[in-house]
């Protein structure tokens, strides 16, 4: 079977709020009435040509699904071999977890070891595929990382901006690859601050979390790799850290995508958002029975992919937990650190706090019912825990 490659290209951009529609082909930021957008496709178009059997083999990378990605030009596609993490089957785990089968989708293995890589390496070359200069953006440490990575892999200009007790393997990381680092005494919602007013000075393009259209695009292929990797379904249960939300947001799109271009049905998996107990809007949110979240005040956790007190695409994310009939929980720091350690020594993957607090939802998933023995899981590392080492908890 010839591999299906060809670019489709965005037909338009959407409010997510709205349903309002724009040109695909302009660089922008949020939609006029505020919210995200969506890049949107002809699916119609694709439907029965762009197949799971018609995927590029030859590409281990997320570029496979190019006709649903946003960059016309091939020869603007940025990789540095970020996407086709593996999907562990981890018996042992399982066991300790009390279900019945479990997985670790691994984005640790990922460039600039998280999964902020897939999210920039398609965001950074739509920017500058869309003409870009500069980009900046805040971070809590990885997407600053995986920015500095892509940027310098474009020649783009890149600004972050990140809290002043990031780790240090991250600070330097951000320096090596070339990106200027700005540290700011604060948490994230301050350094977003500090870029917008860099934005309106210098004309930044602003890559903050769902502040653009297209770091969601790159997010999305985890759901495309789940539904491959399980042999062609989609799992039961997602437990998912959430700060921003960008990669479950991603999926939840990704779902839409497939059932329309024909490969799933109307069947979803239960999305299960987690969150720490120092820092959690969406599980306060989600207990009010609200819409969206309000921004939680002295946020405060050692898991910094987590410490994420607002966030903009707060009403995507109750909205995807609501349609799946999922839900959001809260874990306490302690139990993300006993998390890491029954991943790690149930799989020999060393988890990220935010990938701890996964298998700390579980454990609680499962002692109030809301999980069943018999129950298939996929929990998300979203990052190594090599990059919070000496760091204190």
């Amino acid at each position: 079977m010839t591999p299906f490659t060809e670019a489709s290209g965005v037909s338009h951009l959407e409010c997510t709020g709205t349903g309002a529609r724009l040109p695909g082909e302009t660089l922008v930021g949020l939609s006029p009435a505020g919210k995200p957008l969506f890049a949107r496709y002809d699916l119609s178009a694709l439907k029965g040509r762009f197949r799971p059997d018609t995927l590029d083999s030859t590409r281990a990378d997320l570029w496979r699904y190019a006709p649903v990605l946003p960059v016309r030009d091939p020869e603007a596609r940025l990789s540095l071999g970020e996407g086709w993490t593996p999907l562990l089957s981890t018996a042992r785990l399982a066991e300790h977890l009390d279900v019945g089968q479990c997985w670790v989708k691994d984005e640790a293995q990922n460039p600039t070891a998280s999964f902020k890589a897939r999210g920039m390496a398609v965001a950074i070359a739509r920017a500058k595929e869309l003409g870009a200069g500069a980009v900046a953006l805040p971070s809590a440490g990885n997407a600053g990382g995986a920015a500095a990575a892509y940027g310098a892999a474009a020649g783009l200009e890149v600004h972050v901006a990140v809290p002043s007790d990031t780790p240090l393997p991250i600070l330097e990381e951000i320096r090596a690859l070339g990106a200027e680092l700005h540290l700011v005494n604060g948490l994230i919602s301050d350094c977003g601050a500090f870029v917008r007013k860099g934005v309106e000075r210098f004309g930044w393009f602003d890559l903050s979390t769902m502040k653009e259209p297209y770091r969601v695009e790159g997010k999305k292929t985890l759901g495309y790799e789940l539904f491959e990797q399980l042999g062609g379904r989609l799992p039961e249960v997602i437990v998912y850290p959430t700060g921003g939300g960008t990669g479950l947001i991603g999926m939840w799109k990704a779902f839409e995508e497939m059932e329309r271009l024909g490969w799933v049905g109307a069947a979803r998996p239960r999305m299960i958002s987690v969150q720490a107990e120092g820092c959690a809007p969406i599980v306060e949110a989600w207990k009010k029975g609200a819409d969206s979240a309000q921004f939680f005040e002295n946020a405060a956790t050692s898991a910094l992919g987590l410490r994420v007190p607002s966030a903009i695409g707060d009403f995507l994310i109750l909205r995807a937990l609501r349609e799946s009939g999922g839900m959001a929980v809260a874990v306490p720091d302690s139990a993300m650190v006993q998390g890491v350690s029954l991943i790690g020594r149930t799989t020999g993957v060393f988890a990220s706090a935010e990938g701890g607090a996964t298998a700390a939802a579980v454990l609680v998933l499962r002692r109030d019912g809301v999980l069943g023995p018999d129950d298939e899981v996929v929990l998300f590392n979203t990052g190594s825990g090599l990059k919070y080492v000496g760091m204190e908890t």
